[in-house]
């Protein structure tokens, strides 16, 4: 029956190898880096992933604004766009009048099942072009939780890497200082006794 004694690597004994308190070391370090660095890591990121991406979404909010167009195109008639997720899967030719500057005309993205005619709220830039609204702040919270989750989970792999790494190194070690030990008993254990 085997027996398993618990934190024999901290303790002081003649079976305790230099390599054995290393490898102890090594294992309080990586649940260390698990445990604290990695979430702050996390942390850190995605604060500033989500303090990048409200200043972004500012500025594109003070760049950028809304108005009411008509659809003069038929978006059945051109394909398809890349469909972003937002339902807007069509482009079509839209026109407005703007204050000072009279009537302008874009192509920009419209709902599916827009006819001509009919009146949608399109974003634009300030040279008149059809771009997509900015980013809300659920999206700007969505990126933020996704970049510090993808940075923690990079941390930690990369400590599990130099965690096996490690023990790939003191098993080898082990292995060497065993060879060493046996190479000077062994000897006096195979000798005929007389």
């Amino acid at each position: 029956m085997r027996t398993r004694v618990r934190g024999w690597r901290w303790r002081r004994n003649t079976l305790r190898r230099r390599c054995d308190v290393v490898e102890a070391w090594t294992v309080l370090a990586v649940a260390v880096l698990l445990c604290v660095v990695a979430p702050l890591a996390g942390a850190a990121a995605g604060l500033y992933a989500h303090d990048r991406g409200a200043a972004d979404a500012a500025a594109q909010r003070a760049a950028r604004h809304q108005v009411r167009a008509t659809v003069t195109g038929d978006p059945a008639a051109s394909p398809p766009s890349v469909p972003t997720g937002r339902g807007h899967p069509y482009r079509a030719e839209v026109r407005w009048t703007e204050p000072g500057k009279g009537v302008r005309t874009t192509w920009t993205r419209v709902p599916a099942g827009t006819r001509p005619g009919d009146p949608v709220e399109v974003w634009v830039d300030s040279r008149g072009h059809g771009v997509g609204a900015p980013p809300a702040g659920t999206a700007v919270l969505q990126r933020a939780v996704a970049v510090g989750a993808g940075v923690a989970a990079c941390v930690g792999g990369v400590v599990f890497l130099g965690h096996a790494v490690s023990r790939r190194i003191a098993l080898r070690h082990r292995l060497a200082e065993w060879e060493r030990e046996w190479a000077r008993t062994g000897p006096r254990w195979t000798q005929p006794r007389t």
